[in-house]
């Protein structure tokens, strides 16, 4: 039954990361509009986006409690099954691959977080 549950907030967590990946993107391209010649629509376009981006910080930090809680289970499944209190290694082995999946997906996720502060880096004031 741990399995099952495991996976429900893996999905959600996966989902939380996606909605990171798009907030990510959706900035990137507002850092690319801002880079173009400035016209009045491109500066109302800018502090309506700027008035949305609230919780980026909270949707991180949200997203990443749940890659740890996944990998937490992960590592108690595993533990639990060396121990013999586990039988089905298939549950195993799938909370132990949702916990790669999660933690790839974050890594890509830091790769562009990393990328767009190097751009940013890189502007001229």
């Amino acid at each position: 039954m741990s399995g099952v549950n495991g996976i429900g907030s893996g999905a959600a967590g996966i989902r939380d990361i996606i909605a990171l990946r798009q907030q990510i993107i959706d900035r990137s391209q507002l850092l690319q509009q801002l880079h173009a010649p400035q016209t009045q629509d491109t500066a109302a376009a800018a502090g309506t986006a700027n008035a949305q981006g609230g919780g980026f910080a909270g949707a991180l930090k949200s997203a990443l409690d749940g890659v740890n809680a996944t990998q937490s289970n992960a590592e108690a499944m595993s533990d639990a099954y060396q121990r013999g209190e586990v039988t089905d290694v298939a549950k195993v082995m799938l909370a132990r691959q949702e916990a790669g999946i999660a933690f790839e997906a974050t890594l890509q996720v830091r790769n562009r977080l990393l990328s767009a502060y190097q751009d940013i880096m890189r502007m001229g004031v």
